[in-house]
């Protein structure tokens, strides 16, 4: 049998190791944040901004290639006789 002040004992290590954990994890995200937020705002200020990949269309290009080829399935579907 345990006596219940060892068990107390390593409840409160274990949560302070945890509490600790987290903090440290917590900290260094925040410093990461602030690093990238700071990036971007130099980079704001200089004028450059990040160049999209020329290899992936702009989104209103690709909404638009959708709505073509949905046409052009329409109008196949029509030529071929089927009702849709």
């Amino acid at each position: 049998m345990v006596p219940i002040a060892s068990d107390l004992a390593n409840n409160l290590v274990t949560a302070a190791v945890a509490l600790s954990a987290l903090s440290i994890i917590s900290l260094a995200a925040l410093r990461g944040w602030r690093d990238w937020i700071q990036f971007k705002r130099e980079e704001l200020a200089a004028g450059h901004v990040a160049a999209q990949d020329p290899t992936v269309p702009h989104a209103g290009s690709r909404i638009e290639i959708a709505d073509l080829k949905e046409r052009l399935r329409k109008l196949e579907a029509i030529a071929a006789g089927v009702d849709l």
